[in-house]
């Protein structure tokens, strides 16, 4: 809801005032965790402060995390560009009616939640690996025709952004919740630590890469830096199946 409350408030007050209307969540999440009550953490039983070692060493769970770097870098990266995109498509077609680039963004990042779930499902009836294999090579294709297809009629590319909104999240609670399993209980939390900064620090390298991509295949104006663009989308969510191939390998071996 954030993309649509943002815009609106930017329509009507300007786009400083969408910045303060944001900051408010940030703010009451602050004012909710100054009134938990503290919790004592428990004794690390001997075990060194920031000891990943055992993390990395954990191949199971290693799979699951690099698939969710993988995943955060092609989640953040079309969320980051969706919108110059659909810009880029509206002038294109500028004589025909289509929804807005903002329009476009929130119904892009309402389907992400019934995804992931729905994908989580889908992992737990035919198995993870499988699962998210599947999705993530199925999100590569979908990023593909749309970068070919990136100059062509807006009505064509909308129902290939919709199933993109459902693929690209698809994998996500299936990839935590993987995760999440495979970890050694003593390494929980050093575990999940490595889970979202792998993911998040590849989601801020993803939009990088695509913006990199767009201005070495000539800009946003042009159709061929856009089919650049999904191609790095693609090619990075396709290092998800890699890892976990070799994760599933080298526990085997193991």
């Amino acid at each position: 809801m954030s993309f649509l409350i943002s815009q609106l408030v930017a329509e009507s007050w300007g786009w400083r005032a969408a910045f303060f209307v944001t900051a408010i969540g940030p703010l009451v999440m602050l004012a909710m965790c100054l009134l938990l009550r503290p919790v004592e953490p428990k004794p690390a039983h001997g075990r060194a402060l920031l000891d990943f070692g055992p993390v990395f060493q954990n191949t199971n769970a290693m799979g699951f995390i690099l698939g969710y770097g993988a995943h955060c870098f092609e989640l953040y990266g079309i969320r980051t560009w969706l919108v110059a995109f659909w810009t880029f498509v509206a002038m294109k077609n500028s004589a025909t009616s289509i929804l807005t680039p903002v329009v476009v963004s929130v119904l892009f990042s309402v389907m992400a939640m019934p995804a992931s779930i729905l994908g989580n499902e889908f992992a737990l009836r035919i198995g993870r690996h499988r699962a998210i294999t599947a999705v993530m090579f199925s999100s590569a294709v979908i990023a593909m025709l749309i970068g070919i297809f990136a100059d062509k009629s807006p009505w064509f590319l909308l129902p290939l952004i919709m199933i993109y909104a459902i693929t690209t999240p698809a994998d996500s609670g299936a990839l935590t919740s993987g995760m999440a399993m495979a970890a050694n209980p003593a390494y929980r939390g050093a575990t999940m630590a490595t889970h979202s900064t792998i993911g998040f620090g590849l989601s801020a390298l993803g939009a990088w890469v695509v913006g990199v991509a767009l201005d070495a295949a000539g800009g946003p104006l042009n159709p061929s830096a856009w089919m650049a663009a999904f191609s790095v989308l693609a090619a990075g969510i396709v290092v998800g199946p890699v890892a976990l191939y070799w994760s599933r390998r080298m526990t085997r071996q193991s």
